[in-house]
């Protein structure tokens, strides 16, 4: 998978621990909310983000996005005609963070008169700063009235857009409000313990003895109680643990478990493979020669530095993995994990601009990439071989479709017990979720292949 990953997401909170004033984050997470609205990644416009102001305008920015179509459909009535671009833009981040009383980062007075001194301070936004003002005022003063007319838009409502609350609805007819609410909700921090140098029992003691709260998951993954940076957790740099959803944790044990090894290492290729976390796991898990592939040669220095932190080693690659042809030497594979490109609708909880980038168009062009991969990478398994196939996604069209289509084409391939569609839920009472052993996770879907005699 290549979606770019952000740092653990944490609320937002009144300085979130700086000096900058509040009204210099919101012009800055302002800009951030133009840039996605004009098509660049959450990642990347955050990385343009001055570094003093980028840990509090993350926050802010996450926070934004977890209510932007309950924004936009406030400032339609308060204003039916949208101010210039970075206006509205600054307008909306305001009434994201203030549109509900409980759970606000400021209050709304706050808010208010730290967008003001926002559109003042800014060039761009001066004219429109008594707009502004006159629009939040009259917000403060009726917004119960203008939030319960936003409550029978769906859109607000649900704060995805039409077309991807209409195919959950029809991928998961009695499942989609549960997963909307939890895409709008903050993921948890998830630990992979490296069971090269510790068990799950012995690092989550080292964390009780750092005063880290934490409980253990299936595996090796541990929750934390609250995010923090991962340079604080005790072993970090030195490779102890990673950093990596429960529901991602599933890959490497589910192709590796029955897999025949006889008296030789298996050989295995992890296709997309960047940044390099289920590469690791595959390593931790078992002494295997590992070819780790990727399209994208920037992102195979983030698969080496993974590797490295970690003391593990495999054989990184630049190269398509839909055109073989250009990479591998003609050794069949004894397994291949095939993380796919995809929509990563399954993952908004933790890149809530997804869900403003995606069109609906994306989710077909998506699902033919992936066929073409599968297409490429089945003939490259040797007989009783196994390839599991994943993405983050939610969608069928990315996942239960794409391998009936792909089983209805190819004689020699049998499904394996997989955990199927994974659904992102929302705890119970701090603990598991029903029928879902991991715990809180992502959104995810599994299929494994194995390869017959036709």
């Amino acid at each position: 998978m290549t979606l770019p990953l952000h740092p653990p997401d944490t609320r937002a909170a009144p300085g979130a621990g700086l000096s900058e004033p509040l009204w210099r984050q919101l012009q800055a997470t302002s800009v951030v909310l133009l840039a996605v609205r004009s098509g660049t990644s959450g990642t990347a416009a955050l990385a343009q983000v001055e570094p003093a102001l980028r840990p509090a305008v993350q926050a802010l920015t996450f926070d934004v996005f977890r209510s932007l179509a309950r924004a936009e459909h406030l400032r339609r009535q308060l204003a039916s005609r949208a101010p210039p671009p970075l206006a509205d833009a600054l307008l909306c981040v305001v009434l994201a963070l203030g549109w509900r009383e409980q759970g606000m980062p400021y209050t709304a007075f706050t808010l208010v008169n730290q967008a003001v001194e926002a559109a003042k301070r800014q060039v761009a936004t001066q004219p429109q700063a008594g707009f502004i003002n006159a629009c939040l005022r009259r917000f403060l003063r009726e917004r119960d009235a203008l939030v319960a007319r936003s409550d029978t838009d769906p859109v607000a409502r649900w704060n995805h857009p039409a077309w991807w609350i209409e195919r959950l609805k029809c991928d998961h007819p009695a499942h989609w409000k549960a997963i909307l609410e939890a895409d709008n909700r903050h993921p948890p921090m998830t630990l992979r313990v490296n069971s090269r140098r510790g068990s799950t029992a012995s690092y989550l003691a080292r964390l009780q003895a750092a005063g880290i709260a934490a409980w253990p998951l299936a595996g090796s993954g541990l929750q934390l109680a609250r995010p923090l940076p991962v340079h604080q957790l005790p072993g970090f740099d030195a490779g102890d643990v990673s950093v990596q959803d429960a529901a991602a944790q599933l890959a490497a044990p589910v192709l590796l478990d029955g897999l025949a090894r006889g008296n030789r290492r298996p050989y295995i290729l992890d296709a997309c493979a960047a940044p390099g976390g289920k590469t690791a796991h595959l390593l931790e898990l078992c002494d295997a020669d590992v070819l780790a592939l990727d399209i994208d040669p920037l992102r195979c220095e983030r698969i080496r530095e993974s590797l490295a932190r970690l003391q593990l080693t495999a054989r990184v690659v630049a190269g398509d993995a839909a055109q073989p042809e250009g990479w591998w030497d003609g050794r069949a594979f004894d397994a291949i994990l095939l993380d796919a490109p995809c929509t990563a609708s399954g993952i908004v909880r933790r890149h809530p601009d997804v869900a403003w980038l995606r069109r609906a168009t994306d989710v077909e062009q998506l699902a033919a990439v992936q066929a073409r991969l599968l297409r490429a990478l089945w003939p490259l398994l040797q007989p009783g071989g196994r390839l599991l196939y994943c993405t983050c996604s939610v969608f069928a069209a990315e996942g239960r479709q794409q391998i009936e289509t792909f089983l209805a084409h190819n004689t020699d391939a049998r499904l394996q017990p997989s955990p199927g569609h994974l659904r992102p839920q929302l705890p119970v009472n701090g603990g598991g979720v029903p029928d879902n052993p991991q715990g809180d996770h992502d959104g995810f879907f599994y299929a494994l292949l194995e390869k017959h005699l036709a």
